[in-house]
């Protein structure tokens, strides 16, 4: 595969690019990272330095890629952390230049906007940029349980919710263009305090993973999940396989990182969890 993956990027740390970048090519696959960003650190920390790059500079880093006159070789694009409103026109334009090359290419939208711990952490132009104009021209989205919320106008997804309730806004947002949506840090009512799930949505059905919950804050786990469910779900056409791959070898590397005793993701000491995931835990069909 080819991905041409537009998020930010940190120099310290695994975040955006700097935590999809290896994943897939470690799973083998062609990366052409722009960036959105280009900071210190993850702005978790509190304080970064960098800067957020002019829109029509990623802009122009996209038309040197076709300028080289590869797109028709481009399978995904994927985004993540956008930066700035101004961004998404760039990434929709750079969908519809890849997709005119390449109509069997794809798009994946990570719409990053926040959490349940910490609210809306972008600057609050962007989330409704990103639902009006983005997520209507993704194939694959994937929010965490928060971000479906604001997406389908449910802030009661932003605590724990029937799963019934999941599914209803994972249906209403596909409607909005996604033809798959995985669902992560679902926070299911009624399931044990110390599990945390995973679901995805297609056409075809819908599938639920459970791993155990670990007690760390992960900053970029959730582009590392987009990332390898992008690359899964294309190798293999199914959205319960690349859910049971996906899901074994972020766990793999959250565990990894626990042990470590670091902040940041260990990527590289868990390479191997990402290369050849141990798929221990089960997938269970909704409907």
């Amino acid at each position: 595969m080819r991905i041409l993956s537009i998020q930010s990027s940190v120099a310290y740390g695994h975040v955006g690019n700097s935590a999809a970048v290896f994943p897939l090519q470690r799973l083998g696959h062609e990366v052409w990272p722009v960036f959105t960003v280009h900071f210190s650190n993850h702005t978790g920390y509190g304080d970064w330095r960098g800067p957020l790059l002019d829109p029509e500079d990623v802009r122009a880093v996209i038309t040197g890629i076709e300028d080289r006159g590869v797109l028709p070789s481009c399978d995904a694009v994927l985004s993540g952390y956008q930066g700035s409103p101004e961004v998404a026109e760039v990434i929709v334009d750079a969908v519809k230049r890849v997709k005119a090359a390449n109509p069997a290419a794809t798009y994946t939208c990570d719409p990053v906007m926040g959490n349940a711990k910490s609210g809306c952490f972008v600057n609050p132009a962007i989330p409704p940029v990103i639902r009006e104009h983005v997520v209507p021209v993704a194939d694959i989205l994937t929010p965490n349980q928060f971000e479906l919320g604001f997406l389908t106008g449910r802030d009661a997804l932003s605590e724990p919710a029937p799963v019934e309730d999941v599914l209803s806004a994972a249906d209403e947002v596909r409607q909005m263009g996604p033809s798959t949506v995985l669902v992560t840090s679902v926070e299911r009512a009624g399931a044990p305090e110390d599990v945390i799930e995973m679901v995805a949505v297609t056409a075809d059905g819908a599938w639920i993973v459970q791993t155990p919950r670990l007690p760390m804050k992960a900053n970029g786990s959730g582009d590392i999940t987009a990332a390898l469910f992008t690359a899964h779900l294309h190798e293999t056409g199914s959205a319960e396989t690349a859910l049971s791959r996906t899901t074994a070898s972020v766990f793999d590397v959250l565990d990894t990182t626990l042990r470590s005793g670091e902040r940041e993701l260990r990527l590289i000491e868990a390479q191997e969890a990402i290369a050849h995931p141990v798929e221990r835990f089960e997938v269970r069909r909704l409907r």
